[in-house]
C-alpha cells in the first residue's frame, strides 16, 4: 500500500522558519515528482512547489527564494525548507506524488496532511 505522511507543521512567528518532511512508503519517490500543496481556510488547494524525477524544482512565485523542495531518493523522503514565513502562509501543507511507470501505470497519491500556523 502507497502512503505518504507529512510531518513538521506547526505553530510559528512570522519571520520563522520550519523544515516540513514526507515520508513514503510501499513505493519509491526517484521514479516519480513530487510535490507540497497548500490549502488555506476557504481557498482551493495550490501547488507550492514539486521536484521531477530527474531534479528540476519550480516554485509557486508567492514562495520563490524563501521556500526550497528537496528530496532523498535513498530515504525515500520529501522536504520542503520555509523560510521567512509570513501569515499568509497559514493553510494545511499536503505531500503529493504523481507519475506514471510501467511498473505501476499513472499514479497519484496524497499524504494526510500537516497543518503551519504563521501567527505572533
Amino acid at each position: 500500500q502507497v502512503q505518504l505522511v507529512e510531518s513538521g507543521g506547526g505553530l510559528v512567528q512570522p519571520g520563522g522558519s520550519l523544515l516540513l518532511s514526507c515520508a513514503a512508503s510501499g513505493i519509491s519517490v526517484s521514479a516519480y515528482t513530487m510535490g507540497w500543496y497548500r490549502q488555506a481556510p476557504g481557498k482551493q488547494r495550490e501547488l507550492v512547489a514539486a521536484t521531477t524525477k530527474g531534479g528540476r524544482t519550480d516554485y509557486a512565485d508567492s514562495v520563490k527564494d524563501l521556500f526550497t523542495i528537496s528530496r532523498d531518493n535513498a530515504k525515500n523522503m520529501v522536504y520542503l525548507q520555509m523560510n521567512r514565513l509570513k501569515p499568509e502562509d497559514t493553510a494545511v501543507y499536503y505531500c503529493k506524488l504523481e507519475g506514471y511507470t510501467k511498473l505501476t501505470g499513472y499514479l497519484e497519491v496524497w499524504g494526510q496532511g500537516t497543518p503551519v500556523t504563521v501567527s505572533s
